[in-house]
């Protein structure tokens, strides 16, 4: 009977789930980009194996709901024969995206691997490792009630530990399934919860420990930051370290660039090459997906908005420049503002103030922005195709689009406008 030994705590793998949000362009890598959540899987494997764990505790969603074919099932396969080979065994149970009435297209589970039951709690217990699992999968995709309750009583003499797919007490951006609370938790006696379904790692309690080992991979902006696994260690039959890993092969991140007092569009490009050449840094080596956010107020404002997707190419021809294997722009956000302060130089009765007023008022007309609409137009088809086409996204034609564009309208003018007094 081992009474030290390590164990490794995942969860939310969302093996071959692709990474949303990331748009196409010349020089974007995408080949980096594909099956990386099956390279995070791979990493996780070689994390067991090389720091020797004895289990692997995976706390649901293994999979992003049925595949359309059976090679996610096969690679899932062959990852547990790995584990196999290096004398690792494997605890799980199911989660909302792999419930059990949502999947079809299963293998049966290898021999090292045991699947904690859907229909109600069950205890596996490791008699070599002095090791009892306790846990219950979801059946169905959307589990209201609370699973713990009928969690069995802890093994005495052995190290317990409660697998778990559930949302606690609530968690933003996370639906709430098997909710339940930390005091719920606790009163089980076990000695560590290994949680799943929220996507952030999140230390909730060190005694007992509860933790929410966050996922494998980030998958879309909303998840920024290193994603991995926890490594727990046991010494005597007592947990004595709990630590991160970082296995995720692509990082996502904002890139947020301080354009205040820059006083042309260049500069601002500058100071974005800066800010992300820091932030391919911090991703160690991995290839960061970032959402390059350009704010503050500049004199280089109205250039930047009038001419929005050439800059934002500007920006993306930076990450090109700076490697295609060290960064991918899922998108760009301008949202700068004009260098002068409007609201601290306008009065009442001042003629500018009154021209926000018009454009404040327009916004609310419909039937005068539909009039306006067909009156640019019509003036856009006058224009020659090459100044046409500098700007194809531009909608004057929709009165819905040109009330989006009434604010930036409204900040050129007002810029433009203050600029030209303080020249006479």
């Amino acid at each position: 009977m081992r009474h030290s030994f390590t164990f490794v705590h995942a969860a939310d793998l969302h093996i071959d789930s692709p990474l949303r949000g990331l748009s196409s362009y010349e020089g974007a890598p995408v080949e980096r980009v594909r099956g990386a959540t099956r390279r995070a899987m791979e990493n996780l494997v070689e994390l067991c194996v090389d720091e020797g764990a004895a289990l692997l505790l995976l706390a649901g969603d293994l999979f992003d709901g049925d595949g359309k074919d059976y090679s996610t099932a096969l690679f899932f396969r062959r990852q547990m024969a790995r584990l196999a080979e290096a004398g690792v065994q494997v605890a799980l149970v199911r989660g909302n995206h792999d419930a059990q009435s949502k999947m079809t297209r299963e293998l049966r589970r290898a021999d090292n691997v045991t699947e904690l039951p859907t229909e109600a709690p069950a205890t596996h217990v490791y008699d070599d490792l002095a090791v009892a699992v306790h846990g219950q999968g979801f059946a169905r995709p959307a589990v209201t009630e609370d699973l713990v309750r009928d969690y069995p009583p802890r093994v005495p003499g052995a190290l317990n530990i409660g697998l778990l797919h559930t949302c606690l007490d609530g968690r933003e951006g996370h639906a709430p399934y098997a909710p339940t609370s930390l005091d719920e938790l606790s009163r089980k006696g076990y000695d560590y919860w290994a949680l799943g379904h929220v996507h952030t790692r999140e230390v909730l309690s060190e005694d007992p420990w509860v933790l929410f080992p966050g996922n494998l991979q980030g998958r879309h902006i909303r998840e920024t930051g290193a994603k991995g696994a926890t490594v727990v260690r046991v010494e005597g039959g007592r947990i004595v370290s709990v630590e991160h890993r970082s296995l995720d092969v692509v990082r996502w991140a904002r890139v947020e660039v301080d354009a205040a007092g820059a006083e042309t569009p260049e500069d601002v490009v500058e100071r974005a090459r800066d800010a992300l050449q820091r932030a391919i840094e911090a991703a160690e080596e991995r290839l960061l997906a970032a959402r390059i956010e350009v704010t503050g107020r500049t004199g280089a404002h109205a250039a930047l908005v009038g001419r929005r997707e050439h800059w934002d190419n500007e920006l993306r021809a930076v990450a090109v420049d700076l490697g295609a294997d060290a960064v991918w722009v899922e998108r760009v956000k301008l949202m700068t503002r004009p260098a002068i302060d409007v609201a601290d130089r306008l009065s009442d009765d001042d003629p500018v103030a009154q021209l926000i007023r018009g454009v404040d008022a327009l916004g609310s007309d419909d039937d005068t922005l539909r009039d306006l609409a067909a009156e640019l137009d019509a003036l856009r088809k006058k224009l020659p195709a090459a100044l046409v086409d500098r700007e194809p996204t531009l909608r004057l034609d929709d009165h819905e689009a040109l009330r989006s564009h009434l604010p930036d309208v409204k900040e050129l003018l007002v810029e433009r406008l203050l600029e030209a007094e303080v020249s006479e």
